[in-house]
């Protein structure tokens, strides 16, 4: 009988709190000890607390271990089926939840509705030591490590730290040589598919970032942030050997090794060794034989883009530097 009026639109059970409804008494009152932030089922290991024990019983398996459901592309383990289901969206690029404002996608609701605070300018969550503000309480945590310099994350093979799990979940797959994300245009693979679709930029040609000042433009918006402290002046570093000045510490410490002499990345082929691991993995194409960037007039190809842009000047006629 119950089942029939709740069809018919009959005797829903609404909440006094945010009007949501539900089919059921006990899903109405589950539901209300969000609001009333009672939470009767706590962990008897680490204290945490839950609504509904059900959750309880999920959160005990982190505690022993029992991750009964594993991604088939990547093997990460999960305690939860929708917890895996969610994952896999990372795999297939599937990004259900679009901000009506930009068209910005995401996997998860959540972090659309998180996103959606950006646009309004509702960051409730403020830092008392910068006063940066946040749209969730977790963000600004995370964050306030920065300024305490707390890594409670650490690798148990190399003891790197981090900031956040997630980092830390990351890093340990380049222990494991996985990256189930490779380049269908020169094959390079990546641990992340943000690190694979910033690579594929490099193939496009794409930088949509742009500097209002010069108009250089940039692959990343990380790097405008970076180049646009140049024109401000802000945050520069000074190499205390000849005064050239950098907006990053670790551009700082690149530079040093031309004075000192150091270079950390050798290859493992020909020994020939770089100040930058970047410029290794570059001269390591050479010894593999691949040469990604053809040119469209001739067809040579070349290892490096930048090789492929000077090469197509001949066939121009430009000469920029006379």
């Amino acid at each position: 009988m119950e089942h029939k009026q709740i069809c018919n639109g009959e005797q829903t059970l609404s909440c006094d709190v945010c009007n949501k409804t539900f089919s059921r008494r006990g899903f109405l009152i589950t539901h209300q000890q969000i609001h009333s932030r009672e939470r009767r089922f706590s962990c008897d290991i680490c204290n945490k607390a839950f609504v509904q024990k059900a959750h309880l019983i999920q959160h005990m398996q982190i505690h022993n271990g029992d991750r009964p459901f594993s991604c088939h592309v990547c093997h990460k383990a999960f305690v939860r089926q929708g917890d895996l289901m969610k994952h896999k969206q990372i795999h297939s690029g599937e990004r259900p939840f679009v901000c009506d404002v930009c068209d910005m996608a995401f996997i998860w609701k959540k972090s659309l509705v998180q996103h959606k605070r950006m646009h309004s300018a509702d960051q409730p969550f403020l830092c008392d030591v910068c006063y940066k503000a946040f749209v969730s309480q977790s963000k600004l945590v995370i964050h306030k490590r920065v300024h305490s310099g707390e890594r409670p994350f650490s690798c148990d093979i190399c003891n790197k730290a981090f900031i956040q799990k997630g980092h830390l979940m990351t890093h340990k797959l380049i222990h494991s040589g996985l990256r189930p994300f490779p380049c269908d245009v020169c094959h390079k693979a990546f641990v992340r598919q943000g690190d694979l679709m910033k690579h594929k930029q490099l193939h496009s040609g794409e930088r949509p970032f742009s500097c209002d000042v010069c108009c250089k433009a940039f692959i990343q918006q990380s790097d405008l942030m970076r180049h646009k402290r140049i024109h401000s002046g802000e945050w520069t570093l000074s190499c205390d050997s000849c005064n050239k000045t950098f907006v990053s510490q670790s551009k700082l410490v690149t530079h040093k090794r031309v004075h000192s002499g150091e270079r950390p990345f050798s290859c493992d082929i020909c020994s020939k060794a770089f100040i930058q691991k970047g410029h290794l993995m570059t001269h390591k194409l050479i010894h593999s034989g691949l040469q990604s960037f053809p040119c469209e007039v001739c067809h040579k190809a070349f290892v490096q883009q930048g090789d492929l842009l000077k090469h197509k000047q001949l066939h121009s006629g430009e000469r920029p530097f006379s």
